[in-house]
């Protein structure tokens, strides 16, 4: 389907589903995911930050899926770790998703990712 498509799927939907590539067995690895977007990106945030298995999946493999309403998107993941930046995505999760969640969800803030939707 059309980037257009999958665009207009992000404003239908709070998650969307992040496919990433194991580190190790090379086996795609699926789940659910918060976003924002900002601009002309979206932005993931890890929910223990550096610790988050598929963040280190990233690392070794930026190539990513992405999946809103059955409309899916290939990207590359740009790994963030200026703490400004990162506060920056943080702050953007909390207004979309309340504050009280995000801190209860996302204990660890230290790394966010960012892919390009241009």
């Amino acid at each position: 389907m059309a980037f257009a498509d999958f665009r207009n799927a992000l404003n239908h939907t709070n998650e969307i589903e992040l496919t990433t590539t194991g580190r190790t067995s090379g086996r795609q690895s699926s789940r659910p995911v918060w976003f924002v977007v900002q601009g002309k990106s979206l932005y993931l945030l890890p929910v223990t930050g550096s610790d988050s298995q598929w963040y280190k999946n990233v690392l070794k493999t930026p190539t990513i899926r992405l999946d809103a309403g059955g409309t899916e998107y290939s990207a590359t993941a740009t790994p963030l770790t200026h703490a400004a930046k990162v506060d920056e995505v943080v702050e953007s999760f909390r207004t979309k998703y309340g504050a009280r969640d995000v801190e209860a969800y996302y204990p660890k803030h230290d790394v966010a990712v960012e892919i390009a939707m241009a």
